[in-house]
């Protein structure tokens, strides 16, 4: 084989490696998230879990996240209060509405759904509503977004049992039918 030949052959060798490449670059629409942190997207809005947490009402920090709740609801002694901080990013051309379908199941398929929280005195609370293009929930400049957390609060009654019933997963409804998503939470 001559050297032209060669140079030709090892050139368009190269050229189909990188074409090759090329064609599974393309990232698919994330489902499912291994754990928290990564985005998952339902309805063409990507949903991230900032961080989950059991909450100790003895603190001061967590005493302002059971801000607003409804009066009858306190865990009894075998739960906890769990508290998932999520953050919504609209990164399409148009304004999209967040979900308010969220529920934790455990591995003995225990559902858990959140408690609704007094917005009015309780400013972490998530609330789900339409995010203009381009925009996250929480707002910029909120308390929820402002604070080393960086998302809205999503709070749960867990059996504590549950908690040994690992992975929870965190499951994200559709509002128009389509794909649901889970985030495994650590825990």
């Amino acid at each position: 084989m001559t050297r032209l030949a060669r140079t030709v052959l090892l050139s368009l060798a190269a050229l189909f490696a990188l074409v090759a490449g090329g064609c599974g670059n393309k990232q698919e629409t994330a489902i499912v998230g291994e754990t928290e942190g990564i985005y998952v997207t339902v309805d063409d809005l990507k949903y991230q879990v900032q961080i989950s947490r059991i909450l100790n009402p003895a603190s001061v920090e967590d005493q302002a996240y059971l801000a607003g709740l409804p009066e009858d609801e306190q865990p009894s002694a075998e739960e906890v209060w769990f508290a998932i901080f999520m953050r919504v990013e609209n990164d399409t051309e148009e304004e999209l509405s967040a979900t308010d379908g969220f529920s934790i199941v455990d591995t003995q398929e225990n559902h858990f759904e959140p408690i609704e929280l007094d917005a009015e005195l309780n400013e972490f609370s998530y609330e789900a509503r339409p995010i203009p293009s381009g925009e996250l929930l929480p707002e910029f400049n909120s308390p929820p977004s402002d604070n080393t957390i960086q998302g809205a609060l999503l709070l749960f009654k867990v059996g504590i049992q549950s908690l040994y019933n690992r992975p929870l997963e965190l499951e994200i409804e559709s509002l128009v039918g389509g794909d649901n998503a889970t985030v495994n939470l650590d825990v």
